[in-house]
């Protein structure tokens, strides 16, 4: 019994971590319809905005997190660069003077 438990477990690791896999952008280095191809400072635009945005596309379904028509790894991480400086980046809470507790 014990056996088909963990059996079950693994299962269901796999196939969630299977499910959140992504997929490839095929739309990337292919222009929109105004014939542009999103690149490293747009990426870092988005990412400032992408909390207003997500917002807003829980609403609408004209506005997306994420443009697909970009240059790939530079929008990618233009995109990150932008959501880390909104959210403060990894090092904020090192940087805090840390209260001690007697």
């Amino acid at each position: 019994m014990r056996r088909l438990v963990v059996l079950l477990a693994v299962v269901l690791l796999v196939m969630t971590l299977a499910g959140c896999a992504p997929g490839p952008n095929t739309l990337t280095d292919s222009p929109d319809q105004d014939g542009e191809v999103a690149g490293f400072w747009l990426g870092i635009w988005h990412g400032i905005i992408a909390p207003v945005t997500f917002i807003i596309s829980l609403f609408s379904d004209k506005v997306d997190m994420y443009e697909v028509h970009n240059t790939g790894g530079w929008y990618n991480f233009g995109f990150l660069l932008g959501m880390m400086i909104v959210f403060g980046g990894s090092g904020g809470g090192a940087a805090r003077k840390r209260r001690r507790y007697d």
